[in-house]
């Protein structure tokens, strides 16, 4: 999952230089940033982006420490001294020198008195996205050997960086124009990120957790042709966090199985909610293991939704949810260790702590269970999407968890679809959109100025009956929304099977059949006349019926014949070959039919009765 946070001047950039960029240690006072990386076992942090040649940087180069600070903690030009050096010995006053390195708005405009609530604004200088992969590829990553591991931290890399791709090309936005209301595509989807790897939790006791920090820099081109500076719309990063989480967790689901050829199955975490993909394989009693953090973070969780239901008269709902989730684990965070660890040293002490709980051969096998389950899945599951089935189905879910939505509410629920039903195999690109425009297009209707709703009478055009079935299915209160959801989804898939079973058998083609003499059909007890009309007109359709039947039955029975005759003179004819056997008697006309042929009951395309 992706989490988040803020960063800004004051604690936030001491955070970045003295956590984040050192592992999850804690980096004493005077310690240069590589030698707290050595010792803390991490590398160095890189930088990522399509924005890095914009300030001369490339893919891959080293994060030093004085390019973090003046970019993520002043919002200048990672070279800025440089370029204000030079500046100062062109002649330049010193204030012209400085702002010269500055990229767009320097922060202390948010803080003069003469801007607007001056005291209320604390500038933002980058975001801190945090991608963690699934429980068990934590497991997988910590016992699975060498080879395991420097997979897995390859998966992570490219499903960090394709997120990030799509972040930068479809996600952010520059402000604009007065009060920054108006919001633009960055130029060429230029983000510039320092990523900084991670390998174990913040928990009183240490536990293996690979995950990577993104700091997202605010600073980004506007689309313009002089290519000026200026802020990131935070709005629009914040309001698809959870679309981008559920993008990096297909990504990563897609690489493991490619590379590992391992599986995926959903575990529910919590009843009547959204389950969780992992490996299938991995010992379910590993994950309460590597989990201690996430048992206390549940434990306060637990209080806070209580306080919120005794607050609200409901439970919270999906956004409220992922707040008090994220207030949660705040009010959980311990300190950080004073002590280094090397990865070898973490790896030993992870590998004896399990071994001790759940003996040797849990450990041991790992893998090979994994690669067994993973034959065990795809004997079962047919990882195959159905466009129409897979938009029901996102609409379903979205409309009873939200009432009305928005776009990126579906995207998120598609990609989720998509994890669940693919199992980690690979998706077509531009599939989760293919399902977010078929239910726009076909299931929807507007809800307001932004939002949307289910549209019911698309969904049921003319079964007033089913519409009444599914709205107590949505307004279960006493379930869960998730819960509901499903329930919802299940009655919409049920119809869209049974709609399409009846087109299917409405079009089957009949076989060919031979005509044979039916009989009348009897005669209503108490006919009206209405009735005695149409069985009249009926009467005289079957009888010009019969005599096309007849006349079928009579040139069948002259082409055996003359098959008959063909076969007697052949048995007189002069032959080395042994006489034939005496062909047997035709058998009556009425009775006469071809090899092979069903008979169907029904009008035959002659006109006959079948």
């Amino acid at each position: 999952m992706i989490s988040k946070a803020e960063l800004r001047p004051g604690d936030g950039v001491r955070y970045l230089f003295r956590g984040v960029m050192v592992g999850d240690g804690h980096r004493p006072a005077g310690k240069a940033l590589r030698d707290a990386q050595d010792e803390a076992g991490v590398p160095p942090g890189v930088w990522k982006g399509e924005g890095l040649a914009a300030v001369g940087l490339t893919a891959g180069d080293v994060v030093s420490e004085r390019q973090a600070e003046l970019l993520l903690g002043e919002g200048r030009h990672p070279d800025g001294d440089r370029i204000e050096s030079e500046r100062l010995q062109a002649g330049d006053d010193p204030v012209k020198a400085r702002r010269a390195t500055v990229l767009g708005r320097p922060i202390e405009h948010s803080r003069s008195p003469k801007t607007e609530k001056a005291k209320e604004r604390t500038p933002w200088l980058g975001m801190d996205l945090v991608f963690r992969p699934p429980p068990t590829a934590h497991i997988a990553w910590a016992f699975g050997g060498d080879e395991v591991r420097r997979v897995l931290e390859l998966c992570q890399g490219i499903a960090v960086d394709k997120t990030l791709a799509w972040v930068g090309e479809s996600v952010a936005q520059i402000r604009w124009g007065s009060s920054g209301k108006r919001r633009k595509p960055i130029r060429d989807g230029g983000l510039i990120v320092a990523v900084f790897r991670h390998y174990e939790s913040r928990a009183a006791e240490s536990r293996p957790l690979l995950h990577d920090h993104a700091v997202v820099s605010i600073r980004a081109r506007r689309p313009d042709e002089a290519g000026t500076w200026g802020n990131l719309s935070a709005d629009s990063l914040l309001a698809n966090i959870v679309v981008a989480d559920t993008l990096y967790i297909l990504f990563f689901m897609e690489e493991v199985s490619a590379r590992l050829g391992w599986a995926w199955e959903p575990r529910e975490v919590t009843p009547g909610r959204r389950p969780v993909m992992e490996i299938a394989g991995i010992d379910q009693r590993l994950i309460g293991w590597q989990s201690t953090r996430r048992q206390q973070i549940e434990e306060a969780l637990s209080v806070l939704v209580a306080d919120y239901e005794e607050e609200h008269g409901r439970a919270p709902g999906e956004r409220a949810g992922y707040a008090l989730a994220c207030q949660a684990a705040d009010r959980t965070r311990p300190p950080k260790r004073t002590e280094l660890r090397s990865l070898s040293e973490l790896r030993e002490i992870w590998r004896e702590s399990a071994i001790g709980r759940f003996g040797a051969d849990t450990i041991d096998r790992l893998a090979e269970r994994a690669r067994a389950a993973a034959a065990a899945v795809w004997a079962r599951v047919r990882p195959v999407v159905d466009v129409v089935l897979a938009a029901v189905d996102v609409l379903a879910v979205v409309y009873v968890m939200r009432g009305a939505f928005k776009r990126h509410h579906l995207l998120a629920e598609a990609r989720r679809y998509l994890s669940y039903v693919l199992r980690g195999q690979p998706h077509q690109p531009g599939l989760d959109e293919q399902i977010v425009q078929t239910v726009i297009d076909d299931y929807t209707r507007p809800a307001g100025r932004y939002r949307m709703t289910a549209d019911l009478h698309a969904l049921y055009p003319r079964d007033t009956d089913d519409q009444a079935m599914l709205r107590p299915l949505t307004r279960k209160r006493t379930a869960p929304p998730y819960e509901r959801a499903r329930l919802a989804a299940g009655a919409l898939s049920a119809r869209v099977y049974t709609v399409r079973r009846s087109e299917r058998l409405s079009s089957r083609t009949r076989p060919h059949t031979i005509t044979v003499p039916g009989a009348s059909r009897p005669r209503p007890s108490r006919p009206d006349r209405k009735a005695g009309r149409g069985q009249e007109q009926q009467q005289g359709t079957d009888v010009a019926a019969l005599e096309q039947t007849r006349a079928t039955i009579e040139a069948v029975a002259k082409m055996a014949a003359k098959l008959q005759d063909g076969v007697r003179q052949r048995a007189v004819a002069p032959t080395p070959a042994p006489a034939p056997q005496p062909a047997p008697a035709p058998s009556p006309p009425s009775h006469t039919q071809q090899p092979d042929v069903q008979q169907t009951p029904g009008r035959t395309p002659t006109g006959g009765i079948a």
